[in-house]
């Protein structure tokens, strides 16, 4: 853990050192790090943009812009000030602008433009033609641009996008619907924040693959699927450990084929020992030339619900967690870098969680990729506040991108369990039934290796994991209040949903407590956390030891997760300040939290909740 918070100052270096890089290109790194190809483009950096009030602009001719009057850094939104801009009012419509050329080296080859993230309804132009509109928050997306450019050719590329983050019917997350931040909601995100870039596949690449390791059997299961399936071309993979090929198997190139790899000595992946395999997948035609050629990673691992515990590799596991928003001073929901990351999972890890929930914010991949990196275990979750759950749009645009998250990231071997959606305020009985119910059946069909978590915060319809929230401070209401009684319906932080679900044995985790405010006397205007304001700051240590020792004391409680990692904007309740400054004594935090073990070595008999 030491060695953890001495990185800080390194990495601090390391943004002041790379600054100049960062002016030309910023986030330069490959955005797709579990699925990566050598030739691509990075299209970050400078575009022009305007706003769109009066939502007018295709009366203007707008999507044939040649370039508009203002100025802004690509991935950055416009409420950010790293995106030059920092306009902090609703935006309901941007445009940008910007000419993309396209390497004569591309010729014959399919054009792909790729968005990580664009919030929210992303309507693309090539040369003044439409390539295709997205509806999305945080979801990446990708248009097939080859009809509308050709390779050696330069195109002007038009991106307008609309933001009705107030009408109920899109995601919104943490962003607020106020004019100013307030409470639990901050400032908000408008258009496109995650990376933009271009790359050329062959007609025949692969498109996607879905990899599942078998580590009961000791194998790992590739189902692929491709940008034009033939007979003719054949599906190569090659496992690597380090520098050595370990398993190659071969199948003709079509969507309903699978490839087994047997794996001896199989090497595990937990936040002890996070192994990775590298993985080369490849395109063959029939003289065996490669068509194309794809690197990517697998962590051999397993988990699954059983008895009233999760299990990671077959071994009761306890989730120490921490509440992670993903919200940055300077950048809003995109980090300023790569390294900022890295830096959010080893902070969090020095102060002794073993993973994280993702809270209402769809992380970019590279974040797992660093999860996957650093062994830290990760709970996906959609940015399901502000939308109208009871609205059928809604629902629908609820499913729809909540899909496309489940499938791009379902390969990262950090992430363990799914939560659609939190804390699902102000449902209709049947209406909100269903949504959930359509919401496990659909996220099993595309990945049934994990468990999922329906709703955190008790309004459970269908779930693998019972999860509470309880801010009470004082250790015997905690311990009260999750002690399960044979026969009595265990604590509802929402008790008026008690019609939707009885709990039957599923692991029992109180997924937000805690929020303990220490805030600095000038900083106390207009900050909050969950209670009084806790001056003392030896009380604060006091205060935490005991909760989680009152959460230790219940033998259902099985994982937690604290509220939160860091402070943000108004809401000052974090282990470390805003800007990732320390706030407390990291290792005195980190010998409270590792209280409660990391592996259950003596799992209880929960069977008494009957």
């Amino acid at each position: 853990m030491k060695l953890i918070v001495k990185t800080f100052a390194a990495v601090a270096l390391l943004f002041a050192t790379c600054g100049s890089l960062a002016a030309q290109t910023p986030r330069a790194e490959y955005p797709r790090p579990q699925f990566e190809r050598e030739d691509w483009v990075n299209l970050n950096g400078e575009w022009t943009y305007s706003f769109d009030a009066g939502l007018s602009g295709e009366a203007r001719n707008w999507t044939a812009s040649e370039g508009f009057d203002g100025r802004i850094i690509v991935p950055f939104c416009p409420e950010s000030s790293l995106s030059g801009v920092t306009h902090t009012d609703f935006i309901n419509r941007i445009w940008y602008q910007r000419k993309v050329s396209v390497p004569a080296g591309w010729d014959g080859r399919k054009i792909l433009l790729h968005f990580g993230a664009s919030d929210y309804k992303t309507s693309v132009y090539v040369n003044s033609r439409l390539a295709g509109t997205h509806y999305g928050a945080g979801s990446s997306f990708t248009f097939d641009i080859s009809a509308f450019v050709k390779a050696g050719e330069q195109a002007n590329l038009v991106v307008k996008v609309d933001d009705n983050l107030r009408g109920g019917l899109q995601p919104g997350g943490k962003q607020c619907t106020n004019l100013h931040s307030e409470g639990c909601s901050y400032t908000r995100t408008t258009g496109i924040w995650q990376t933009v870039w271009m790359e050329a596949v062959n007609p025949g690449a692969l498109k996607e693959v879905f990899a599942t390791p078998d580590i009961d059997q000791s194998r790992l299961i590739v189902r692929p699927s491709f940008w034009g399936e033939s007979m003719a071309n054949t599906f190569e993979v090659v496992l690597m450990d380090g520098k050595k090929a370990v398993a190659t198997e071969s199948v003709q190139a079509t969507d309903n084929n699978m490839v087994v790899l047997n794996v001896k000595k199989m090497k595990l992946w937990s936040p002890d020992d996070p192994f990775l395999y590298d993985i080369v997948y490849r395109v063959k035609d029939a003289s065996g030339n490669v068509l194309d050629e794809v690197k990517s990673y697998a962590g051999m691992r397993k988990v699954h619900i059983q008895d009233g515990y999760f299990y990671l590799n077959n071994k009761p596991f306890y989730q120490r967690l921490v509440l992670d928003q993903g919200f940055y001073p300077d950048g809003i929901w995109t980090a300023p870098s790569d390294e900022a990351l890295r830096r959010d999972i080893e902070m969090s890890m020095a102060a002794g969680f073993n993973g994280a929930r993702l809270h209402q914010k769809e992380f970019e991949e590279r974040f797992f990729y660093w999860a996957d990196k650093l062994g830290y275990l990760t709970w996906a979750e959609f940015p399901n506040w502000d939308m109208d759950i009871n609205n059928e749009l809604a629902a629908r645009n609820f499913i729809s991108e909540w899909s496309e998250m489940v499938r791009r990231d379902r390969n990262h071997p950090s992430i363990v369990t799914w939560t659609p959606s939190n804390e699902t305020w102000g449902c209709v009985p049947g209406v909100y039934q269903r949504l959930m119910n359509d919401l496990y059946d659909i996220t099993k069909a595309i990945d049934p290796t994990r468990p999922v978590n329906d709703a955190s915060g008790d309004g459970h319809v269908k779930t693998d994991i019972w999860t509470v929230h309880d801010y009470s401070r004082d250790y015997d209401a905690l311990v009260k209040n999750h002690t399960i009684t044979p026969g009595v319906e265990p604590y509802r932080n929402q008790p008026e949903k008690k019609f939707l679900a009885c709990y039957e044995g599923q692991p029992y985790m109180v997924d937000e407590f805690g929020g303990l405010p220490w805030i600095k006397p000038e900083n106390r205007a207009g900050s909050w956390g969950y209670g009084s304001n806790i001056d003392d700051i030896e009380q604060f240590y006091s205060i935490l030891e005991k909760q989680v020792e009152a959460l230790a004391a219940c033998k259902h409680v099985v994982g937690f997760c604290y509220t939160q990692l860091t402070d943000v904007e108004q809401e000052k309740n974090g282990i470390y300040f805003y800007n990732r400054e320390l706030k407390f004594d990291m290792e005195r935090i980190c010998k409270i939290f590792e209280k409660i073990p990391s592996w259950i070595e003596n799992p209880a008999d929960l069977s008494d909740w009957k």
